[in-house]
């Protein structure tokens, strides 16, 4: 049995605005594509993508 609450999360700004939203730590540095972006000129699924520095605002406190 897993602990309750152990994931740590991460401040994400929202683009066009100073609103931010909280992502898993495992996600800090990527992205996960729309519908638009899903698939590579290969063919092949993308399942990141990477996220820009700007918009990482750092670990949120307890």
């Amino acid at each position: 049995m897993g602990k309750t609450g152990t994931t740590t999360w991460v401040k994400i700004k929202k683009r066009g605005s100073n609103e931010y939203r909280l992502v898993p730590t495992k996600w800090q540095n990527y992205k996960k594509p729309g519908p638009n972006q899903k698939y590579d000129a290969e063919g092949k699924k993308r399942r990141r993508i990477k996220r820009s520095p700007k918009s990482i605002l750092g670990i949120m406190g307890k």
